[in-house]
């Protein structure tokens, strides 16, 4: 690993992104707000939005439409959020990313807290969420809790509010550049995992990442360590 994960100390709840993260969705993303933003007037690139992946849907379509010289308001950004989210669903067939099964399995081995964060509309969230193949329902947080989803911290906090752990002692799993942000600004620890994200490690880090990981199988790894391993 590029980063050494056992040298954090051992969390109290992890939380992790959904897109990109847990399920290989990421591509998929881009080629709805693709078609979405086309079809709503504002013609973009995968580059330009692959680092705009994982922000609040809405804040994304204002940030193409101020890009393009021609701003919209919120109900026009929702509107076009709303457009996106439901050519994601035509499109998504998610799969889990590797290591899932086994970071989720060591972590309740391990008795630690843990939810799913993301800034995806509630509506969107049940296909993924049921492609992982686990053995109950996980709590989830979605876009719909909170005012303000990522890059605010807001969906975080919210998240360790309803596990009842300190958010200092949150270990916050994801892919993407906000990912990081939120983390960072909700006071948790910032992860990075490479395996499906659209932007490289060094974005990551950049963006505050602790520690980046190429899968979640490193997650697994350094949770099921014994505990006289642990940094506590």
């Amino acid at each position: 690993m590029p980063d050494d994960i056992r040298s954090l100390p051992h969390p109290d709840a992890v939380l992790f992104d959904l897109d990109g993260t847990l399920v290989d969705t990421v591509g998929t993303r881009i080629d709805a707000w693709t078609e979405a933003l086309l079809a709503a007037g504002y013609p973009t690139t995968r580059d330009q939005l692959a680092p705009m992946i994982g922000l609040d849907g809405r804040r994304l379509a204002k940030e193409v439409a101020t890009l393009a010289g021609r701003p919209i308001d919120e109900a026009r950004s929702e509107e076009i959020d709303k457009a996106s989210g439901e050519i994601y669903e035509r499109l998504n067939e998610p799969r889990p990313l590797p290591g899932v099964a086994a970071a989720v399995a060591a972590i309740e081995s391990a008795g630690i807290k843990w939810a799913i964060a993301t800034s995806s509309r509630k509506d969107q969230v049940k296909t993924s969420v049921d492609k992982l193949g686990l053995s109950g329902e996980p709590a989830i947080i979605d876009a719909s809790h909170v005012e303000h989803a990522k890059p605010e911290p807001d969906l975080l906090l919210y998240a360790a509010k309803e596990l009842d752990v300190d958010p200092g002692r949150c270990w916050y799993v994801g892919d993407s550049t906000w990912d990081m942000v939120s983390a960072v600004a909700a006071g948790m620890v910032a992860i990075g995992v490479t395996a499906g994200s659209a932007v490289g490690g060094e974005a990551l880090r950049s963006a505050g990442a602790a520690v980046v990981v190429a899968t979640l199988e490193d997650i697994a790894e350094a949770l099921g360590r014994p505990a006289s391993e642990r940094t506590t």
